[in-house]
């Protein structure tokens, strides 16, 4: 063995490493179950390096990177512990995204390669096209749909002919700040930024939230929010990897199918959205579920009003936590504990462990409890950078500390209150979304708009409702439904606005600029009204 790789194998720290470690310490234990399949941490393990040696006869090799095109499965779970056991660079592809946005992660990754689930083939042929360096595309197992053929001077394989069998570990130099990961995030323009998540970040997240929420080897994770998230991802799933607990995983939410599983397969510990919580909670059969297995339940996007939580609280009887963070810090930065559900009405919690929190003013300082500034952080989880882009990096590493665009504070208590969002990003449904993009379509959509704020105003079920604020040319009238019918040719599902709002003028300032702040003040009870009209 090359004496840099046994010092490397002795001293790193590597994401896939903690499934060795797992599969080493509890080898029967079951670490996956999807559906009527399931595998031990012995079994996972396996499975991982088989194609992980078949990635590598293929001539991928560290830094290399190869994009994954999947729903919930744990084929998803599988490529992305192959990849990171080679040192391979995974790009997860957001299934929500149009076929000119796949084909620009693909080229802007430069991915040299594709995973890609059976019955998404064909929804992708076109972006696989467009991206010149993506040389091979292998086809995983999904839900059972057939494809036509893609392009013809790609390498096509199947998954399961890509994997070696072979006795013994597979090994690779890794480095601590080599990237796992791209993580796409929407910004303020219309493509999205690549974050480059290392193999340290994820890992000291990883034990960061394992150690904050109390999880151990006992617990069943249900996976039902989107792998290619990493809130999902690096919040839940590598966590639950590295304490060698199991993952249940689901292909998505439904109210009596997420009971169901709870119920049946005794699960401890769930991450969902505020509305997924309040779904179940409504369902005609949930008074009659046993849900005691139930330790705790997590919820992401924003704070719970407050009689959505002392619902969830008398109805599930389990504790409930708040995980906030962003794509940028791996995600987790602050937890919404427990203890604090009902007395901090609205916060966003405390620092979790490795992660500094503080707040900024304009000029770098560093302010006191109660004044509202910058959220900051740092931390061995933050991202390596960019890809591709030092400007936006440097400006988000300045005066050393990450700043995240958002406005808070901190409460005498050490309690972090969230203000604003400096950065016009809405967080609706588990999705980011760049207003701008949005405000683009609409101009482009009817040429009769004078102006066009987009904002996320409060929604029960969205957490943030993209909303559209237009002002009419002069002389010219707004049809709400048929602007939005166009806009649904231009956008994603999940971008098109809840709702449009016709009226007179925008508040601006004194030079010219609307003020977004204002807008969303001024119309933050519309969807409460329209609710109770």
């Amino acid at each position: 063995m090359d004496r840099a790789l046994e010092r490397n194998l002795i001293q790193r720290v590597a994401v896939a490493d903690s499934l060795t470690r797992s599969a080493a310490a509890r080898p029967d234990q079951v670490a996956v179950v999807d559906g009527d399949r399931s595998w031990t941490y012995a079994a996972f393990d396996a499975w991982v390096s088989r194609l992980a040696r078949g990635l590598d006869r293929r001539g991928y090799a560290r830094g290399d990177v190869l994009a994954l095109a999947a729903g919930n499965s744990a084929e998803f779970l599988t490529v992305y512990y192959a990849c990171a056991r080679l040192g391979v660079v995974c790009v997860p592809i957001n299934l929500g995204w149009r076929t000119d946005e796949v084909a620009y992660v693909l080229g802007h990754s430069k991915a040299r390669g594709i995973v890609v689930e059976t019955q998404l083939v064909d929804g992708l042929a076109e972006a696989v096209t467009k991206a010149v360096d993506v040389a091979d595309v292998i086809v995983a197992p999904g839900l059972g749909a057939g494809h036509g053929t893609g392009p013809a001077d790609r390498a096509w394989s199947t998954m399961d002919a890509l994997e070696v069998a072979g006795d013994g570990p597979v090994e690779a130099l890794v480095e601590d700040r080599d990237p796992l990961s791209y993580l796409y995030t929407s910004g303020t323009t219309s493509f999205p930024k690549g974050v480059a998540a290392s193999h340290l970040a994820i890992t000291m997240e990883s034990m960061s939230a394992a150690l904050d929420s109390g999880w151990h080897a006992g617990d069943r994770f249900l996976a039902m929010m989107p792998m290619f998230h990493t809130a999902q991802l690096n919040a839940f799933c590598t966590p639950a990897i590295l304490v060698g607990a199991t993952i249940h995983v689901v292909r998505g939410f439904e109210p009596a199918a997420f009971l169901d599983t709870i119920e049946r397969e005794g699960i401890t510990q769930v991450f969902g959205l505020p509305m997924m919580y309040r779904a179940a909670l409504e369902h005609p059969s949930f008074a009659g579920r046993d849900l005691s297995s139930l330790r705790r339940a997590v919820y992401a996007m924003a704070p719970m009003p407050e009689p959505l939580i002392r619902a969830c609280l008398e109805g599930y009887g389990c504790a409930f936590a708040l995980l906030f963070g962003q794509t940028e810090m791996s995600p987790c930065t602050t937890l919404f504990r427990p203890e604090h559900q009902l007395s901090h009405v609205g916060a966003v919690g405390t620092p979790i462990t490795g992660v500094q929190v503080a707040i900024m003013g304009p000029d770098g300082a560093l302010l006191g409890p109660g004044e509202v500034g910058e959220i900051v952080y740092r931390g061995p989880s933050t991202m390596n950078g960019y890809l591709d882009d030092d400007e936006a990096t440097d400006e988000v590493f300045r005066h050393g500390w990450f700043h995240s665009g958002d406005a808070g504070s901190f409460g005498a208590d050490g309690v972090l209150w969230f203000a604003d969002r400096y950065k016009d990003v809405i967080k609706t449904g588990g999705e980011n979304v760049a207003s701008l993009e949005v405000e683009r379509a609409v101009y482009a959509t009817d040429p009769q708009i004078a102006e066009v704020v987009v904002v996320g105003l409060p929604h029960e079920r969205w957490s943030e409702a993209i909303t559209a604020v237009v002002v009419p040319a002069p002389g010219a009238s707004i049809d709400p439904d048929a602007l939005l019918t166009g806009l649904r040719q231009r956008l994603d599902g999940f971008k098109v606005p809840k709702a449009v709002l016709v009226v007179d003028e925008l508040p601006k300032t004194s030079t010219g600029k609307i003020r977004k702040n204002v807008v969303r003040d001024r119309y933050a009870g519309h969807y409460a009204e329209e609710e109770g009209r």
